[in-house]
């Protein structure tokens, strides 16, 4: 079950591998998550001393369950992965024009599960043809949608 999805992900870049990962999460953070008090838009994934942080994913403190502490709504969060895969990625994104880019947070097994993918990124032309053939795609459907209706017959009139 989704929680929340990075649109502007794939509008600004080709996605190419996806991956899935566990966050190193602090209480008041799960329940501020679970309220959807959470933002992805301008987050991004860094690679670390051998180790991948997600930077910029801006959480919303809640009033109600964040009042003993001092909430850093947009602090740097650990990912859980495997060394094997870690070690991939870092091969991948230090090759040039590749980046870690979150997808969506979603639930799995009552856990908090972040997807993010390799991803290039796209020149502006790029996102203009992706634009375009997202629109005709669109446009497609709707003719077929107004093709699909078997005409009516005509009678010839008799005088």
């Amino acid at each position: 079950m989704s929680i929340i999805e990075n649109r502007k992900a794939t509008h600004d870049y080709f996605i190419e591998d996806r991956f899935e990962a566990g966050l190193v999460l602090q209480g008041w953070e799960v329940k501020a998550i679970r309220d959807n008090r959470v933002q992805l838009k301008e987050s991004y994934v860094i690679v670390r001393d051998g180790e991948l942080y997600l930077l910029g994913m801006h959480v919303s403190p809640l009033a109600t369950a964040s009042t003993h502490i001092h909430p850093d709504a947009a602090r740097t969060r650990k990912l859980l992965l495997n060394a094997e895969e870690i070690s991939k990625l870092i091969g991948k994104v230090e090759q040039r024009g590749y980046t870690l880019v979150p997808l969506n947070l979603h639930y799995k097994n009552g856990r908090i599960k972040l997807d993010f993918a390799l991803g290039r990124g796209k020149k502006m032309h790029d996102k203009r043809d992706s634009e375009r053939e997202r629109d005709w795609a669109r446009e497609k459907t709707r003719i077929m949608k107004h093709d699909t209706r078997v005409p009516r017959r005509e009678t010839a009139k008799s005088e």
